[in-house]
C-alpha cells in the first residue's frame, strides 16, 4: 500500500495525477476567487444585517426584534445549502467539476448583486424583506455547491505530497473575503448616516457583479479534475451508472455524520466571532463599527497564516491530527478570550475578536483534503457538499441563538465563549472519529 493510500487515497485517485504546474496554478487561483467571493458574499450580508438592514428592512419592528429578523434572513441562506449540495454534489458527480462550478458561482454573483438592487421597506413595504429572503435562499443554494467543489478540483489536481496544502487554497477565501468586505463596509460607513442608509450599504453588493465576471473567466480555463475524468472512464468501460447520493447513503453515512460534527465551526464559529461580534460589539460594548471591522480584518490576517501553517502541518502529519489540535487548542482558549471581550476594554475586545478568528485558522486549513478522503470518488462531491453543508445550515443560526441568549441572560460575553468552546469541542471530537475511521480502512499513515 503506497503513502498516499494510506493516508486516504484510493489507487485511482493516484494514477491520474498527471501534474502541470501552470494547470495547478490556475485550479489553486480559481478555487481561491471562487470561495473568496462566496465567503465575500456571505460577510457583507452578514455585516450589514448586524448594522443596518433592521432599519431598512424591518422597521416597523423594535430594533432587538428586527434585528434578530435580520439574522433569521441570514439564517435562510444556510437552511438552503444542504439542498444545493444535494443538486450541485449530484451535478458535479455526473456532470463534472467544472461544469458545475462554473454554474455555482454565476448564481452566487447574480444573486448577490441583485441585493444591491432592492427597494426598502419604505418603497415597497412586505415584499421588501420577502425578496430579501428570496435572494438569500437563492445565494445559499448555490453556495451549497462552491466550496465543496473548489476544494476537490484543488484536491483532485494536486501531487500526491502536496494534497493538504493545495486543498487549503480554497479556504484562504474566508479571510480574503473578510477582509474585502469589512474594509469595503468600514469605507462606506464613514459615509454620513443618511448616505449610508439610502445608498451606501448597497455598493458592497453591487461590487459583485465585476468580480463575477473575473471569476468565470478563470473558471473557464482550467481542465476537469484528472479524478473525475478516470471515475467516469472506469464507470463508461463497466457499462455502470450510479446515482451518487444513493450510494453516499449507502456506503459513508457514518463518514458524513463525521463531517458534520466537524464542520460545524466553518460557519457557526466563524459567524459567531464575525457577525455576532460585530453587532455584539457595537451595541453592547459601544464599539465604533470601525473598531469591530478592522478587528475582523485584523483576525483575517492571523487566519490566512494559520491555515498556510495548518495546511503544511496537515501534509506532513495528516490532517485529522492538525484539525484535532486545532479544536482543541481554541476550546482552551474560548475562557480567556471571553474574558478579553468582557474586560470593558476596547483594545482588548478587538484583540479577543481578532485572535478567535485567527484561532479558527487552525482546524480549518486541512479539512478540505481530510474530508475528501472520507469519500470514494465516485460519490466524493455529492458527499463533501451535502455533510459540509448540513453543517452550514446548523451553524448559520448561531448569531441568531447567541443573541437570543443574549437577550434572556443580559449582556453577558459568556454567551460567546460558551457556545465558542461547544462548537469547536465537536470539531476536535468528530476529527478524531475521522482518525480511527481512516485507521480502521488501513488508510491512514502514522508519522514515524
Amino acid at each position: 500500500m503506497s503513502v498516499e493510500q494510506q493516508k486516504g487515497w484510493s489507487a485511482a485517485d493516484e494514477d491520474a495525477f498527471t501534474v502541470d504546474e501552470r494547470e495547478l496554478r490556475r485550479v489553486a487561483i480559481s478555487s481561491l476567487l471562487g470561495t473568496s467571493m462566496e465567503w465575500y458574499d456571505y460577510f457583507i450580508y452578514g455585516i450589514l444585517a448586524a448594522l443596518v438592514f433592521n432599519s431598512i428592512f424591518f422597521p416597523e419592528f423594535d430594533p432587538v426584534v428586527g434585528t434578530v429578523l435580520a439574522f433569521l434572513t441570514f439564517a435562510v441562506g444556510f437552511v438552503a445549502r444542504p439542498l444545493g449540495g444535494m443538486v450541485f454534489g449530484h451535478l458535479g458527480d455526473r456532470i463534472g467539476r467544472k461544469k458545475t462550478l462554473i454554474l455555482t458561482i454565476v448564481i452566487i454573483g447574480l444573486a448577490t448583486g441583485a441585493v444591491g438592487l432592492l427597494p426598502t421597506y419604505h418603497r415597497i413595504g412586505l415584499a421588501a424583506p420577502i425578496l430579501l429572503a428570496v435572494l438569500r435562499f437563492i445565494q445559499g443554494l448555490s453556495v451549497g455547491g462552491e466550496w465543496s467543489g473548489a476544494v476537490l478540483m484543488a484536491v483532485e489536481h494536486a501531487p500526491p505530497r502536496k494534497k493538504a496544502i493545495y486543498g487549503a487554497m480554497p479556504q484562504f477565501g474566508s479571510p480574503v473575503g473578510t477582509i474585502a468586505s469589512s474594509g469595503i463596509v468600514a469605507l462606506v460607513t464613514l459615509l454620513p448616516a443618511g448616505q449610508f442608509e439610502t445608498w451606501g450599504w448597497r455598493v458592497p453588493f453591487l461590487l459583485a457583479f465585476p468580480m463575477l465576471g473575473v471569476a468565470i473567466y478563470l473558471r473557464l480555463r482550467v481542465e476537469e479534475s484528472p479524478v473525475f475524468v478516470s471515475a467516469k472512464l472506469e464507470e463508461t468501460a463497466k457499462e455502470e451508472r450510479h446515482i451518487p447520493v444513493i450510494e453516499l447513503l449507502r456506503h459513508a453515512w457514518g463518514q458524513m455524520l463525521l463531517v458534520v460534527m466537524t464542520a460545524l465551526f466553518a460557519s457557526g464559529g466563524f459567524f459567531l466571532f464575525t457577525t455576532y461580534a460585530v453587532n455584539y460589539g457595537t451595541k453592547v460594548l459601544g464599539m465604533a463599527s470601525w473598531v469591530v471591522l478592522l478587528a475582523t480584518m485584523g483576525g483575517a490576517v492571523l487566519e490566512a497564516g494559520s491555515i498556510l501553517i495548518s495546511g503544511r502541518l496537515a501534509d506532513r502529519y495528516t490532517p485529522w491530527k492538525v484539525v484535532f489540535a486545532g479544536g482543541v487548542l481554541a476550546v482552551l482558549c474560548a475562557a480567556p478570550l471571553t474574558l478579553m471581550l468582557g474586560s470593558g476594554q476596547v483594545w482588548l475586545a478587538a484583540l479577543a475578536i481578532a485572535l478567535g478568528i485567527g484561532l479558527l485558522g487552525i482546524p480549518y486549513g486541512p479539512i478540505g483534503s481530510l474530508f475528501s478522503q472520507l469519500f470514494d470518488g465516485r460519490y466524493r462531491y455529492s458527499g463533501v457538499a451535502i455533510s459540509y453543508n448540513l453543517a452550514g445550515m446548523v451553524g448559520g443560526f448561531v448569531p441568531s441563538i447567541a443573541l437570543a441568549l443574549q437577550a434572556g441572560r443580559g449582556d453577558t460575553p459568556w454567551v460567546i465563549g460558551l457556545l465558542f468552546a461547544v462548537i469547536l469541542g465537536l470539531t476536535a471530537l468528530g476529527a478524531f472519529g475521522m482518525g480511527r475511521v481512516l485507521r480502521a480502512q488501513g488508510r491512514h499513515r502514522e508519522v514515524e
